[in-house]
């Protein structure tokens, strides 16, 4: 699958709070919290903003390239497939000559508000924050507004922008892990 991702960020968001927002706006939440592990990789060449990703959400394995070309709600480019084994997949391309620049986890709480996706990501070291992703801009907005969260206080910055935000530079951390 490959496609643009229209999505924005509410960074330092309370995960109780906004739960609470979601459920009266008429969202439903649709997994509980859970650990997701990824290992991120250099394309080849090497292309500042664009690598590969093979993470675990849980429920299912995905491998992706991911390619950003601007901090714009739909900068985010990105193809995907679903894979088997999350160890299976990281041994055949350790095979075919990629090694990951790191490991990382975070944890992830579920929603959806009519077709918009809402994701609550927690990352050690940083505060949480809200992801709203949908189909379009208009509804990544819409669904903002539905939040009371403004367009001043969305972001479409991707994760290592947000670590670099609170001083951390996420590329030179080989093993992100929650304590």
């Amino acid at each position: 699958m490959a496609g643009i991702e229209f999505e924005a960020k509410a960074l330092d968001v309370d995960p109780a709070k906004i739960a609470r927002l979601i459920t009266e706006a008429g969202g439903t939440r649709t997994n509980g919290t859970r650990l997701m592990r990824r290992y991120v990789y250099d394309t080849i060449p090497a292309v500042p903003g664009r690598w590969v990703r093979l993470r675990d959400t849980g429920s299912d394995v995905t491998l992706c390239v991911k390619q950003i070309t601007t901090d714009a709600v739909d900068g985010t480019h990105e193809t995907e497939v679903t894979v088997d084994s999350f160890e299976e997949a990281a041994a055949l391309l350790e095979l075919a000559g990629l090694a990951p620049r790191s490991y990382q986890e975070n944890r992830r709480t579920s929603y959806t508000l009519g077709a918009v996706r809402l994701e609550v990501d927690e990352w050690p070291r940083i505060p949480p924050y809200l992801e709203i992703e949908a189909d379009d801009e208009a509804q990544v907005w819409t669904a903002a507004a539905a939040l009371g969260i403004g367009h001043d206080q969305l972001t479409s910055i991707n994760t290592t922008k947000v670590y670099r935000l609170h001083g951390i530079d996420l590329d030179s951390i080989a093993d992100l892990r929650f304590e």
